[in-house]
């Protein structure tokens, strides 16, 4: 998994008097309910903070690496995605706080914490976890590494041979790349960029005896650590600081300590002001690497006098410090984690093509147009297969004389995508192309700047979306001259369209020739590439104009069926679940004693269980080997279930700041198929997380002493089952 598993989230809702100001300081909106009923005493603190949540949901990715009964590398590999989460959230939620506060934008959350506030409880809760993390690598997986043949050692562990055999790496590989920078009159303090590891070094001149500060950065070009043979490994700084001599001849090494530096790497980009929006974004991009400084890592044996060198020129305060056992930046465990051991990994899992796309008889590919035809086709990803489905399905598209025009969104996709050169055969073969590409998508800007040039070059239309919005819907249209006429073919998904996570990321995605969903479909293309401003649609929630409204109507229809004596349930399953307004919508419906279920991978402001407020709420969270991914909302609907699966989470940047789209499933069937699927999340003999009333998580139990299934382990089995 990559650090895109675990997103952090990022920036939440528009003030509409001061939207630059939102844009800028990322500032909550404040909330006021439609109507009183819960803005009394009794429920004011009736919402989670948000950021504490998140923290919560990073506490649960470390309880998986804590789990003595998973295979040993994905532990290994959990230690590698809480580390890369942190550093995530620090970059974007801790330094966002920190500017609000500089910037006398201290906005109460709707949890009714100010920043300050929050950002104590961060910086302490932080600490607690970084440490928990740093002890169970030491303490328990590297001596269950080691004791399967995988060492993880430091330099005074290696044997003589592995030593000669590391300083010869150095001297040709290393060494040549390496750049000391001396701090005195003459050379000012350097610049330490953001996650860099470095190397605080103290030599003395023999001669004078004066001491002299020197940083040596660890170059991010090579494996974190250094394989010696026989699956044994030494961390790089270990390589560089045993062999400082080389960098400073005739200077004595007295002191070398590791230390690394978290910065704020958010994007501000102007967009009303920039006459070209990829040009104001690779300046900014150019900019972020230079950001202010939001944490400081330390080995806990610092001298405290070079501590505080670093602490006064990188300009931190104390809570910001973290003293860490080393080594640290644990990121590198992702290539531990990537070695050959099947026996300490998960069982290899292959996709299987979705029953309506694997061909029969035939060993060709099935033709993608003529089985959706015949029937709508909803992919579980990954257990369906993604280059079977949906990168067949654009690929075909590309290739066939009779497709006249293929539309798509991208959000991000992999580095070669298949989807991304099927889009410019398409092109190049006399289609007409349009590609909305959404460059701002956070830390893939600059790929996705590439892809948007090579689109561009191909002949492909290329729009970047709506000044002011983000487009994060997931839509494919591919529109095909038939006997009959012309007819639209749309994919509507959960996830992005990338070959790679989609491996690793669990979504679904709807192949439809349904007529009205291709009517919606194409007005919403024109609203992205054109000056349509039609806001209405039969069979999509669209935001910002229509994904809240569009959930709180149906939540309130719920309520008057279960008044009416009819069936009533509300089940959603999202990454997040945030936004003020639909969480008293929620609550609404419980007091009205309507059963809620809510799935939630991330962040949840809710307070599930309440007397009074929530008794009929919970919640639940499910983590694991594939990252739940998917958004779904699903009503009973007085005894008629309807389900829509889109791109939207329940957060404010998601339904006022970015174009999403929820679809509503066509047919009974495929409404059936995803209430199976929350039946069994929702299972009392399921493993999850359960939220409680103060917003801790603990482990469910099972009711009845019977072994907990594992919902992603009875999936993978499923479908071998099917295969």
């Amino acid at each position: 998994m990559t650090t895109e598993t675990f997103p952090s989230a990022a920036e939440d809702g528009p003030v509409e008097s001061a939207l630059r100001v939102v844009a800028e300081f990322d500032v909550d909106p404040p909330y006021e309910p439609e109507s009183g009923d819960l803005a009394t005493g009794e429920f004011d603190d009736r919402f989670l903070d948000r950021e504490l949540s998140w923290l919560r949901f990073n506490q649960r990715v470390l309880e998986l690496a804590e789990d003595p009964g998973l295979p040993l590398l994905e532990r290994a590999r959990f230690l590698a995605i809480f580390a890369s989460n942190l550093d995530e959230f620090f970059m974007v939620r801790v330094a966002g706080l920190k500017r609000r506060i500089a910037a006398g934008v201290a906005v109460r959350a709707a949890s009714g914490l100010m920043p300050r506030e929050v950002l104590e409880q961060i910086w302490s809760e932080t600490a607690t976890l970084m440490s928990r993390h740093a002890s169970l690598f030491r303490q328990e997986v590297v001596p269950a590494l080691a004791d399967q043949g995988i060492e993880l050692l430091r330099w005074d562990e290696l044997d003589r041979d592995e030593q000669r055999q590391a300083k010869r790496v150095f001297k040709e590989r290393i060494f040549p790349v390496l750049t000391p920078l001396a701090v005195d009159p003459a050379h000012p303090f350097p610049y330490i960029s953001g996650l860099s590891l470095n190397l605080a070094v103290l030599v003395e001149n023999p001669k004078t005896g004066k001491e002299h500060f020197a940083r040596v950065k660890v170059p991010q070009s090579f494996a974190r650590f250094v394989p010696v043979g026989n699956q044994r490994f030494v961390p790089l700084e270990d390589v560089i600081a045993e062999h400082l001599k080389r960098l400073f001849p005739g200077m004595d090494v007295k002191a070398v300590h590791t230390f690394r530096v978290t910065r704020n790497e958010d994007l501000e980009v102007e967009e009303d002001d920039a006459e070209n929006l990829l040009k104001a974004l690779e300046k900014e991009l150019l900019r972020r690497r230079f950001g202010p400084p939001v944490r400081l890592e330390v080995e806990e044996t610092i001298d405290e006098h070079v501590l505080q060198l670093l602490v006064s020129e990188l300009g931190v305060s104390e809570q910001e410090v973290f003293r860490l056992p080393g080594p640290l930046d644990l990121r590198g465990l992702h290539d531990i984690a990537d070695l050959d051991r099947a026996d300490l990994k998960y069982e290899a899992f292959l996709p299987a093509t979705h029953k309506l796309l694997a061909p029969v008889e035939s060993a060709s590919p099935v033709d993608v147009f003529k089985a959706v035809k015949r029937n709508d086709v909803l992919l579980h990803h990954p257990y369906d297969s993604f280059s079977t489905s949906v990168q067949r399905f654009i690929e075909q598209a590309a290739a066939d004389p009779h497709v006249l025009a293929i539309k798509q969104t991208l959000y991000r996709t992999s580095g070669d995508s298949p989807i991304i050169d099927a889009l410019v055969d398409a092109a190049e073969a006399g289609k007409q192309v349009l590609v909305i590409v959404e460059i701002k998508a956070r830390f893939d800007e600059e790929a996705n700047i590439r892809w948007a040039r090579k689109l561009e070059q191909a002949g492909c239309h290329v729009v970047y979306g709506l000044i002011g919005l983000k487009t994060h819907c997931k839509l494919a249209m591919v529109v095909r001259e038939e006997p009959d006429g012309l007819r639209r073919y749309t994919h509507i998904g959960t996830g992005n369209y990338n070959p790679k996570t989609a491996r690793m990321y669990e979504d679904y995605g709807l192949i439809t020739t349904d007529e009205a969903i291709g009517e919606d479909i194409a007005h919403l293309f024109n609203n992205l590439s054109g000056w349509s401003r039609n806001a209405s649609y039969e069979q999509l929630m669209v935001a910002p104009d229509s994904v809240r409204s569009g959930l709180a109507e149906r939540i309130r229809a719920e309520v008057d069926h279960h008044r009416a004596g009819r069936p009533a349930r509300i089940r959603f399953k999202a990454n997040s679940i945030v936004d003020e307004a639909l969480i008293d919508e929620l609550y609404r419906a419980s007091r009205a004693g309507v059963p809620v279920e809510l799935l939630v991978r991330g962040i949840c402001a809710l307070r599930p269980g309440v007397p009074g407020l929530s008794e009929t709420i919970t919640v639940r969270s499910i983590l694991g080997r594939f990252l739940e991914h998917s958004r779904v909302f699903w009503f009973e609907n007085g005894g008629e279930p309807e389900a829509f699966i889109g791109s939207a989470d329940l957060m404010h940047r998601n339904l006022d700041r970015r174009v999403e789209v929820l679809v509503k499933l066509p047919t009974p069937e495929l409404t059936a198929r995803v209430q199976g699927l929350l039946d069994k999340a929702f299972d009392a003999h399921t493993a999850a997380w359960v939220l409680n009333e103060d917003g801790t998580w603990t482990a469910h139990k099972s009711p009845d002493d019977e072994p907990l299934v594992n919902l992603q382990d009875y999936l993978v089995s499923r479908q071998k089952r099917r295969r």
